[in-house]
């Protein structure tokens, strides 16, 4: 028979920290001078958006003038004479370009618009699996023997110091268009087109590679008189790519993207709607009622089966996916995205249920003092364990470096880090043990020596415990504003629509709310665990938590933070929620024992305790030495506080004073239960 007990939060839950944005008082007077809901102008107001007029600029971003592109990219205008050059005089154009979702989609925009404008022009991308990421000596040293006179690098090559003068030597032309950071020493192209090198403040800062490209396009045509028809299907490609590659959804990304995410239902790019096709993806109606697609559409839909592609597979694929006007061709192309895509996530979870074993057998109770994860493995394919990364970088909270063999004597691997933590410095920190390296803070790629991975795994633990705090390996969850059940309708959901496109730096706004008791709930597909929650027993919700098998069964009673998501089935649309993040309320929970009491001392005072049967139930009741009684009722999390019960106060059990001097009652009431049985 169990004793009673005071439930402490289920271990089993993910660990997060909740970080809730306060209140703002100025949110109901912006609210009602901007004719929006107090909640959407909460949100504003969390990002930054303080005044009527930033609102309506991030509301309606179309209103915003922006400068010219040529004012701001010191090279642009030299890069659009030397290819207009290049194509009135017919020279040999070739495009350089990634493996990645930003770096084919921006080979297939340029592409397309200098194929449009009339040049002469072909492609080629370094294989991931023989040669990595960017330009090399050996692709520059092909185009100069094919006969290509100029040379532009899309999403690579504002690192490329050796090839870039390689390419010069061999007295090719060469503009780089890139947006990773920039090195201490540029590569002597003969023009760079870099937002890392024009000013923060610019709303061209965020742009991705695909955003390079684009404007790059953009301009060449309007300075050759042939833009008309052409901006549509780039703006479609540009969309594609600057949501794929988690550009931030600020700036002109915002602007571009929300018109793009209009366009892509009506695309008359052959692949575009062939790849909407394959992946199912529902052509949604947004706030203005006109069909749009949605930013996760493409995040977790239509960007996967590129991605697979460029990770596992040949990129020529996508290419011709993206710029044939043949739409036998362009479903030929889809069905292998599609195929390939399935190919990526059976090898992701494979090595994921490898990872996570190798993780809970040999790291993970060192975890708290090591602060980072190290785990290789042979036979992993290194063309997906960057996704393996960051999903267990989700279960444990700490940075990630996963590796595999490549030959036996050299290991390859991708490193994915918390916001605290800086995985390129850790990288850098690392350097003598490295061969190749590169990334940025978030993510990073990297290979060395079989034989330095002792040494390896030794520096990057001193590294994260000189810049992680314990508390840091919590994961974070920045939450906008508190919500009853009862206002969630689909009211509320097309005013946070207009929100949209969220992304990074403009996020999905989470929500959340207190005390909210699981009505019912199971496991579904690849695990993820449906449910239905409510407050009050009337309103209720359903809610879905993606891949949270681990966790299942929820506790009865909890706390959630949430995103708000529609769902139409059968005709009907309703609002739902997005589950992120729960925290367990405490209940207590008595078992049927005899009514008996005792005494006990509880931080320097005298108190009595017992258990009584009401309604039923039965009810543990503390009582202080001044007369003051706590009552709390088996099953419930919160109790009353007071001398007599129709005066009393209700406390919540999860405050620590009250937590502990339960614990202190229960545990009185089991010694004495255990008294007298001897």
């Amino acid at each position: 028979m169990s004793h009673p007990s005071l439930d402490a939060p289920n271990p089993r839950l993910p660990l997060h920290r909740w970080q809730i944005y306060p209140p703002n008082q100025r949110a109901i007077e912006l609210a009602q001078s901007s004719q929006i809901s107090p909640i959407v102008s909460q949100i504003l107001i969390n990002r930054g958006a303080e005044t009527s007029e930033q609102i309506q600029a991030f509301l309606n971003p179309e209103s915003q003038s922006l400068p010219s592109p040529l004012e701001e990219f010191p090279d642009l205008a030299l890069s659009v004479e030397l290819l207009e050059k290049a194509i009135t005089t017919g020279q040999k154009i070739a495009i350089c370009g990634d493996y990645d979702a930003d770096g084919m989609t921006s080979t297939a925009l340029l592409l397309r618009s200098l194929r449009w404008l009339g040049a002469q022009v072909d492609y080629a991308i370094p294989s991931r699996m023989h040669e990595g990421y960017g330009i090399n000596k050996r692709i520059v040293e092909e185009f100069k023997e094919t006969g290509f006179e100029v040379v532009i690098t899309v999403d690579n090559g504002i690192s490329a110091y050796d090839a870039v003068a390689r390419a010069r030597e061999l007295g090719l032309i060469v503009i780089v268009t890139d947006h990773h950071d920039v090195p201490p020493q540029l590569p002597p192209a003969n023009a760079i087109l870099n937002p890392k090198l024009i000013a923060e403040s610019s709303p061209y800062r965020g742009v991705a590679g695909v955003g390079v490209a684009y404007i790059l396009a953009v301009c060449l045509a309007q300075q050759l008189g042939q833009i008309k028809g052409l901006v549509k299907p780039l703006l479609e490609l540009f969309t594609l790519g600057t949501i794929a590659d988690l550009a931030p959804l600020t700036g002109v990304n915002r602007r571009w993207v929300k018109r793009g995410l209009q366009q892509l239902p009506h695309s008359q790019l052959a692949g575009v709607q062939a790849l909407i096709q394959v992946a199912g993806v529902k052509k949604q109606a947004g706030n203005n009622k006109q069909q749009t697609l949605k930013p996760d559409d493409i995040g977790f839909r239509l960007g996967p089966r590129i991605n697979a592609i460029g990770r596992i597979a040949d990129p020529q694929i996508v290419i011709e996916l993206l710029t044939t006007d043949d739409p036998g061709i362009a479903l030929e192309r889809a069905m292998q995205c599609e195929q390939i895509n399935q190919t990526r996530q059976q090898l992701c979870e494979q090595i994921e249920t490898e990872a996570t074993s190798i993780v809970e057998k040999l790291y993970a109770s060192s975890l708290p003092q090591d602060r980072v994860l190290v785990v290789v493995q042979p036979n992993w394919h290194h063309g997906v364990i960057g996704i393996v990364a960051s999903r267990l970088l989700e279960r444990y909270g700490v940075p990630v470096f996963i590796g595999t063999y490549e030959q036996d004597e050299q290991i390859r691997g991708s490193a994915r880090g918390i916001p605290e933590f800086h995985v390129f410095a850790a990288l850098e920190a690392c350097k003598d043990l490295l061969g190749k390296f590169g990334g940025h803070k978030a993510a990073g790629g990297f290979s060395f020596p079989a034989k330095n991975l002792p040494q390896l795994r030794s520096r990057l633990v001193t590294f994260a415990n000189e810049c992680l705090q314990i508390e840091d390996l919590k994961p974070l969850l920045k939450i906008d504003a508190q919500l009853a059940l009862n206002q969630i309708n689909i009211s509320l959901y097309e005013q946070i629509l207009a929100l949209n496109p969220c992304g990074i730096d403009n996020p999905d706004p989470v929500f959340w709310t207190a005390n909210v008791q699981v009505v019912e709930q199971q496991l579904i597909g690849k695990g993820h665990i449906k449910l239905t929650v409510s407050t009050d027993g009337v309103t209720k919700i359903k809610a879905i938590a993606w891949r949270w098998r681990d966790y299942y069964p929820l506790p009865p009673r909890i706390d959630i933070a949430y995103k708000l998501r529609e769902n139409t089935w059968n005709g009907n649309t309703a609002i739902e929620l997005e589950l992120i993040g729960v925290i367990a309320i405490p209940q207590v929970c008595f078992s049927p024992l005899a009514p008996h009491s005792a005494k006990f001392n509880y931080k320097q005072r005298h108190y009595t305790c017992g258990f009584f049967p009401t309604n039923s139930l039965l009810e543990l009741r503390i009582k202080n030495d001044v007369g003051k009684v706590l009552a709390i009722q088996s099953g419930q999390n919160t109790g009353l506080v007071g001398t007599k019960r129709e005066n009393a106060t209700s406390v919540d059990l999860s405050q620590p004073k009250i937590y502990n001097l339960v614990q202190a009652a229960l545990k009185a009431l089991e010694i004495d239960k255990k008294d007298a049985h001897d």
